[in-house]
């Protein structure tokens, strides 16, 4: 959304490219207009970045970029679904759709970010995060270039840490360590000890 690109760049490039975890991108899209969004986070970061394809495996140190006029979902088996977003909601592709299905289907594992962006999308995604387990990350809106959805965000009162975004790479990677057992070479991720 408003923001999204410069966002995604600077949560994506200090990313390893052996991150044990596979990453999901939505950012509202014009449905009627090609988008280059993944061509171009792919260049500024050491981890493959490609457009979703439905029904592909989720893959790890991969980061599929929904693309225009579909949403993106996370399937019972852990594949990528696409639909066709019609008309309906107005923000698509829909950040509420993909975290619901994610939660439902990670649990625990499950980590939600989100970022600078206009609107309200990911309020529900969000409830459905934490119900199940999951966690959830906000930009702060002093680094965002639009509050909207950060500030609905944190109206949830249901998420976990509100980072500046440059801040953002690292919790996300202290995340998928907890989860992965540890750092790389047996260093411990930031938190790990509480």
């Amino acid at each position: 959304s408003w923001g999204g690109l410069d966002a995604l760049s600077q949560v994506l490039a200090p990313l390893p490219a052996d991150l044990p975890a596979a990453l999901l991108v939505v950012q509202h899209l014009d449905p009627d207009q090609p988008s280059h969004l993944a061509h171009v986070l792919g260049r500024r970061t050491a981890l493959n970045v490609r457009p979703a394809v439905n029904d592909e495996e989720l893959v790890i140190g991969t980061v599929l970029v929904a693309p225009p006029a579909r949403h993106l979902l996370v399937t019972s088996e852990a594949r990528v679904g696409l639909i066709e977003s019609g008309a309906l909601p107005p923000w698509r592709p829909s950040a509420d759709l993909l975290l619901a299905t994610l939660a439902v289907t990670c649990g625990p594992r499950a980590l939600a970010v989100v970022l600078t962006g206009k609107g309200h999308d990911a309020q529900a995604g969000i409830r459905a995060v934490c119900h199940c387990g999951g966690t959830v990350l906000a930009q702060d809106p002093a680094s965002s270039a639009h509050l909207g959805m950060p500030a609905a965000a944190i109206a949830t009162d249901l998420v976990d840490r509100v980072l500046p975004l440059p801040d953002i790479a690292s919790a996300i990677k202290a995340h998928v360590y907890r989860y992965r057992g540890g750092m790389p070479g047996g260093a411990k991720a930031a938190g790990d000890a509480e």
